[in-house]
This record gives structure tokens, C-alpha cells and sequence, in this order.
């Protein structure tokens, strides 16, 4: 027997199993999901799964299945589910080859230019006059950028990368920050250390992409999910118009 077929508890005859309990693990919210993979969680979800088993056999002992109310909700939920179902069923055959996004891809190349971006790096320092020095000693090849990142900086994250900080677009950091470092050129290093929230930086930037177009292989992703609802939302438009040739409508309410 494997563990998801461990029985966790039995209602009147009815097999609880870890991999129910897994299944609504997984079918829960994503930030729920980590307290309900600890003991505790689980013992909460399984009570609640027995919880449940506990009031349809209430039901079925009171035939609540047989009440006009019952039969009345059961069949609008039938309802509901059949239009959701045939829905999804239609939209799951909606496909994109892969020849309709190239084609798009070719066809709309404009709207495939990423962003101007530069790729930076920092020595964040406490000080003002710290920086200064720091700037001096650089100059005068005391010690390189990157060397002097891994001795002096506060940014813990990047100073073993000598300052490193990838590449990034306007709106990816603090204002003051971005306006000098968009006003260098690769190799450049500010002269005068700049001041953020954060502290005193000394930037150097190391590559500018300036309207670069995105590769056809990055952009596939989010191309198909973009064409796939275009296509999607047509299909079903145009196939509740045929649909209205078959099935008798009438529009009673006047626009």
C-alpha cells in the first residue's frame, strides 16, 4: 500500500484517504496551502472532510433529495453546470498553431521592443565622505569597481557579484537611483556618490539595450495566451450567432 492509499478515517463505511486529502491540499489557494501541509492543517482538513460526510448522511436519512426545494436547487445547479461545462468543452478545441503566432510574431514586430534598459552595478555606503573616498580610491586604481563592491558595500544581496545588479528598466528603482544610472554610459561611474532612501551609492553601469526586440522564444508564453483569447472570444461569438439559426430566441427587451 503506498501512502496516498492510507486510510485516515472511515465514515459508516467510507474510506477517507490521504490522497483525497491531498487532492483539496492541492486544490486549495496557494498561501493556504503551506498550513494545510502540517499536521495540524491536515488533522483540521480531515476533520472537515469527515464533517461533510457527517451531513450528507443526514440528508440521505431525512431523504432530503426527495423535497420539492431540493430537486428545485439540484436542478439549476445541473443547469449551471451544463452551460459551464459545454462552454469550457467548446473553448478547450480553440488551439493556436504554432505557424499563427510566428506569423503575428513577423507581422507585429513592433509590439515586440523591450523597454531601454541598462545593466548596473553599486557600492551602497552609510556615509557621504565614505563614498567620496571610495570614488578617490577607485580613480586612482588603489582598487577596481568590483573589488571595492565586495570590500565596502552594504547590499548584502550583490556585493560578492562586485555590485552586480542585472539589467533593469525605468520604474524598477527608487528616482534618484535610476536617473544617474540612466545617465551614464557603459563603463561610466557616477563621480559624486548619490543619495536614496537606502543610503549613498556609487553606480557604475557595465551594457545598455536600447530597443531591443524580444526574442520570438520569450515572447511565445504570453503571445499564445494573448492569441489563444482573441481566438477563443471569437469562436464563441461566432458560434452563438449560429446557434441562434438553430434554437428559436426571441429578444423581448428594446435597446
Amino acid at each position: 500500500m503506498s501512502l496516498d492509499d492510507k486510510v485516515l478515517a472511515v465514515v459508516e463505511g467510507k474510506e477517507i484517504t490521504q490522497k483525497q486529502l491531498n487532492l483539496l491540499i492541492e486544490q486549495a489557494p496557494a498561501d493556504q496551502q503551506a498550513q494545510f501541509k502540517t499536521r495540524e492543517g491536515q488533522r483540521q482538513l480531515l476533520n472537515e472532510m469527515i464533517a461533510q460526510e457527517l451531513f450528507y448522511l443526514k440528508g440521505k436519512d431525512e431523504h432530503v433529495e426527495e423535497t420539492e426545494q431540493y430537486q428545485k436547487e439540484f436542478a439549476e445547479m445541473k443547469e449551471k453546470f451544463m452551460k459551464s461545462y459545454m462552454i469550457a468543452h467548446f473553448m478547450d478545441n480553440v488551439k493556436v498553431t504554432e505557424e499563427e503566432l510566428k506569423t503575428y510574431y513577423d507581422e507585429n514586430s513592433n509590439q515586440f521592443i523591450a523597454p531601454d534598459s541598462i545593466r548596473a552595478s553599486h557600492i551602497l555606503l552609510p556615509s557621504k565622505q565614505q563614498a567620496v573616498d571610495i570614488i578617490k580610491e577607485i580613480n586612482d586604481g588603489d582598487k577596481s569597481f568590483e573589488q571595492a563592491a565586495m570590500d565596502y558595500s552594504l547590499d548584502q544581496a550583490n556585493k560578492g557579484k562586485g555590485g552586480d545588479l542585472g539589467y533593469f528598466h525605468k520604474g524598477q528603482m527608487v528616482a534618484e537611483f535610476e536617473v544617474a544610472a540612466f545617465a551614464l554610459e557603459p563603463g561610466e561611474m557616477t563621480s559624486e556618490p548619490v543619495k536614496s532612501q537606502f543610503g549613498y551609492h556609487i553606480i557604475k553601469v557595465t551594457d545598455k539595450k536600447i530597443k531591443e526586440k524580444i526574442p520570438f522564444e520569450a515572447a511565445h508564453d504570453s503571445l499564445h495566451r494573448f492569441l489563444l483569447g482573441q481566438k477563443q472570444n471569437r469562436a464563441y461569438v461566432n458560434e452563438a450567432e449560429d446557434l441562434k439559426e438553430k434554437y428559436n430566441v426571441e429578444i423581448k427587451l428594446g435597446f
